[in-house]
């Protein structure tokens, strides 16, 4: 018996948008309800909720245990919206939206009075941004509203890349979990501050200084003193198992020093090195792109190792490799006050 192709592609394709739309209907529902909903982003996944219900917020910091000083990024079905959130909104603001939203850019902007207060932390500034995820985006685009979507994991913790990161941190503390798959990007969106100039970048992510500059005129530099933002604590992003940094002409010394006191230990690096016995090498690819997508991943599956210490080496500070470093460093800084 002949198989009609032509035909059981459009019966794949039908079988599929059925259950795309019965997923956006099912978080919708859970949403409008006050409920919480993990969406699958390209950036990691987060804990969605009712931007515009005060319970449903407050939800999120209750799950999460986050610090009610601590903002939430707004995520938006399109540009348009930015006028519900934000005013005095510059020129340039809509020039980057139009440029790279969807996509992995937060801009801090001057709130509008009305906004609720619990979703900035208490600030005058507000993150927002557009994933590009084509399962949360048909979310927002259906829900017709603001979503608060911090990271969907316990405050502080790794970020989740895949669903069930989120499901074995928080279990049944989220209504729905909506599996979108392995995130693309594995690390956080950038956050640009246009309530300062010039703008600055608040925290660098999945989008790089260089392709801000290409719309700005100018490359913007890190903020030490900018309003607070997601994301921007000291020590966040942390594994449980601690975290040591090193350069990586200083990894052989200190995994031999570590192992030398007994230490179960895993040696992140690009490139295998020699080692004692008692520790292992992970791989992390050199490629910062493939590096970002597996990171916080890998940091999940050594968790579940009972390691003493992973020992991590730090990549180079420039595009991708400069927001690596930054949660690398924050990350170790949960456990120890400095880089080793």
């Amino acid at each position: 018996m002949s198989i009609n192709r032509k035909a059981l592609r459009k019966a794949v394709k039908r079988a599929v948008e059925k259950l795309f739309q019965e997923a956006v209907d099912k978080a919708v529902g859970i949403l409008k309800q006050g409920g919480l909903v993990a969406l699958p982003t390209e950036t990691v996944y987060g804990l969605a909720a009712d931007a515009k219900n005060p319970e449903a917020v407050a939800k999120v910091f209750a799950v999460k245990g986050r610090p009610s000083n601590h903002p939430l990024i707004v995520h938006m079905g399109s540009k348009e919206e930015l006028n519900e959130w934000a005013t005095d909104i510059p020129e340039v603001a809509w020039k980057l939206a139009e440029t790279f939203w969807p996509g992995p850019l937060t801009l801090l902007l001057r709130r509008k009075p009305e906004v609720p207060a619990s979703i900035v932390g208490g600030h005058e500034t507000i993150a927002l941004r557009v994933p590009s995820h084509p399962l949360t985006l048909a979310v927002l685009q259906a829900f017709k509203g603001g979503l608060v979507a911090p990271s969907a994991n316990t405050f502080g913790r790794l970020s989740p890349t895949r669903a069930e990161h989120v499901e074995q941190d928080l279990q049944d503390k989220v209504d729905w979990v909506l599996d979108g798959g392995p995130c693309d990007i594995g690390i956080e969106s950038t956050i640009l501050d246009l309530s300062c100039t010039p703008p600055a970048i608040v925290r660098p992510g999945g989008l790089s200084a260089k392709a801000l500059a290409e719309v700005l005129g100018f490359l913007p530099q890190e903020s030490l003193n900018a309003p607070a933002a997601p994301g921007s604590l000291p020590a966040h992003y942390a594994p449980r198992t601690p975290l040591l940094l090193a350069e990586p002409e200083e990894l052989e010394a200190r995994a031999a020093k570590l192992c030398a006191q007994g230490k179960k230990v895993a040696v992140v690096h690009t490139q295998k090195i020699t080692l004692p016995e008692n520790a292992q090498w992970v791989c992390l690819p050199e490629d910062l792109s493939q590096c970002a997508h597996e990171l916080y991943a890998l940091l999940h599956e050594l968790d579940k190792q009972q390691l003493d210490v992973v020992l991590a080496s730090l990549p180079p500070a420039d595009g991708l490799g400069s927001a690596l470093r930054d949660r690398l460093v924050r990350a170790a800084n949960a456990h120890t006050p400095q880089v080793l």
